[in-house]
C-alpha cells in the first residue's frame, strides 16, 4: 500500500517545497490539485512547468494523481463554478478545465485525473443534470482516451453524485467505459454511504483507481484529522488490501495548510501504524533449542 497527500493541504507553500517535503516525510506519492499557486493550468508557460514538475517528481521518487477541486479555478467569485451540470455553453468552460487535466496528467505520468459531478444548480432539473453530467464525461473521455490516462470520478457529500450507487449509475449510463473508474473519499463513505466503511470499500473495489482518506463523522462534511472522527482504519486499509487495490492512498486535509508539514508526519505515522505489518510470513520456521 502507497500513502500520498494532497497538495490542497499544503497551500502554504510553493509546489517545489510541497513535493520535497512530502518526499523528506516518507510519503510514496502526491495528490496534486491544479490550482492558481500550484501547477495552474491557464499558465501562460504551463508546458514549462509542467515539464519542471515531472522532472522534479522523478527525482524525488513520487507518483502523482490529478486532482481538479481548486475552488476558484474557473470564477473568481463563485465556488466550484460553472460545473458540468450547467447548461452546455457553460460547461464548457468545465470540459475545457478537465481536458487540460488530462494533458497534464498524461504529461506527468498520473495514476489518475479526478473530478466530480458538482452540486445541482436548481434551475436545473434532475433528469436534465444527469443528461447534462453525462455528456461532459463523455466529452472528458475522449480527451482520456486519447492520451491514455485514467479518469477517477469521485461522488461528493451534496453532489448530484454523492455515493457509490450514484458512481454505479453515472457508469452505466456512461456504456460503462474502462477509463471511467472511481475516486473513493473513506471519510465520504462514513458520511453518508449506508453500508460500514470497510463494505462501502469492497462495493466499490471493481472500480477503484485513487484514494483518498481522512477521518469524518457520521452526517458530517467536514475532513478531520486522524483519530478526531469516527472511523476504525485498520480494517478499512485491511479492506483495500482485500479487493487489491494498488493506488496511492493520498491524505486531503484541506483547510489545515497552517500546519502542514506537522500534520503530514503524522497523518503518515497514523496510517503506517493502522497499516500494520506488511505482509505475513506464510511459514515460519521452528527455532533450534539452544
Amino acid at each position: 500500500m502507497r500513502f500520498g497527500y494532497g497538495t490542497n493541504g499544503l497551500t502554504n507553500h510553493r509546489l517545489d517545497e510541497a513535493l520535497a517535503v512530502l518526499a523528506e516525510l516518507g510519503y510514496d506519492g502526491v495528490a496534486l490539485t491544479l490550482d492558481a499557486g500550484h501547477l495552474d493550468p491557464y499558465a501562460p508557460d504551463i508546458v514549462r512547468q509542467v515539464d519542471h514538475v515531472a522532472k522534479r517528481l522523478g527525482e524525488l521518487g513520487l507518483a502523482v494523481v490529478i486532482e481538479t477541486g481548486g475552488r476558484y479555478v474557473l470564477d473568481p467569485f463563485r465556488k466550484h463554478h460553472p460545473t458540468l451540470l450547467h447548461p452546455a455553453e457553460q460547461a464548457e468552460r468545465r470540459v475545457d478545465l478537465l481536458r487540460r487535466a488530462v494533458r497534464i496528467g498524461a504529461d506527468l505520468g498520473a495514476e489518475a485525473v479526478s473530478f466530480w459531478s458538482g452540486i445541482r444548480p436548481p434551475e436545473i432539473g434532475v433528469e436534465q443534470a444527469w443528461d447534462n453530467l453525462v455528456a461532459g464525461v463523455t466529452a472528458v473521455l475522449d480527451e482520456a482516451v486519447t492520451r491514455d490516462v485514467t479518469l477517477g470520478f469521485e461522488p461528493e457529500p451534496g453532489m448530484l453524485v454523492e455515493d457509490v450507487a450514484g458512481f454505479e449509475r453515472l457508469h452505466g449510463l456512461a456504456g460503462t467505459p474502462d477509463r471511467l473508474g472511481l475516486t473513493l473519499d473513506i471519510g465520504h463513505c462514513r458520511c453518508l454511504e449506508p453500508d460500514p466503511v470497510p463494505d462501502s470499500v469492497r462495493r466499490a473495489g471493481p472500480y477503484l483507481v485513487n484514494v483518498q482518506i481522512e477521518d469524518m463523522c457520521r452526517g458530517v462534511h467536514e475532513h478531520l484529522e486522524f483519530g478526531e472522527g469516527e472511523i476504525d482504519f485498520p480494517p478499512v486499509l485491511a479492506a483495500l488490501d482485500e479487493v487489491g487495490y494498488r493506488g496511492l492512498v493520498s491524505v486531503e486535509l484541506p483547510r489545515y495548510s497552517h500546519a502542514g508539514p506537522a500534520i503530514a508526519e503524522r497523518s503518515l505515522r497514523f496510517l503506517r501504524d493502522a497499516r500494520g505489518p506488511h505482509e505475513t510470513p506464510l511459514f515460519e520456521p521452528p527455532r533450534e533449542d539452544g
